[in-house]
């Protein structure tokens, strides 16, 4: 007898297997607004001083290939943007490929990181990875479009 068939055993691996089906909606709701709020509120700060943003383009944060002024015009509505995308997961994939390379850019130009906010954006970016890899999920605008488009 294959102890891998035998329902006495395989049943609760088949328990951990749709308990996992079922958590994975809402764990991939919680990395989605998780990050569109850590996104949103860098957003909202770059807009609340827009000076200040410019003078911190200029002088602290090294984007590479872009004047200073329309980094930080992109920079911002990429995180307001691309953040409120991503919350809804309407377009999630996109969404989270733009705040993907939004969070690779700000470890790359910005020398002044501490090794302590460098793992945030490490965390930050394996939780969006996680979106781009698998989707939005169910509780999506995406998911809900496609089942609409089925119909």
């Amino acid at each position: 007898m294959n102890p891998l068939t035998c329902s006495r055993l395989n049943t609760p691996y088949r328990w951990l297997i749709r308990g996992g089906d079922l958590l994975q909606p809402l764990l991939l709701l919680l990395f989605r607004l998780w990050i569109a709020n850590v996104f949103f509120k860098s957003g909202l700060t770059k807009i609340d001083d827009w000076d200040t943003t410019l003078l911190l383009f200029t002088e602290e944060y090294h984007v590479p290939l872009l004047p200073p002024a329309i980094a930080a015009l992109l920079a911002t509505a990429g995180e307001l943007g691309l953040s409120a995308l991503l919350a809804l997961g309407l377009g999630a994939r996109f969404a989270a490929a733009g705040l993907f390379i939004l969070n690779a850019v700000a470890v790359i130009s910005y020398p002044g990181l501490t090794e302590a906010t460098r793992e945030f954006h490490y965390y930050w970016g394996m939780l969006i990875a996680t979106v781009l890899a698998f989707g939005p999920g169910l509780l999506s605008v995406d998911a809900w479009l496609r089942r609409w488009a089925e119909r």
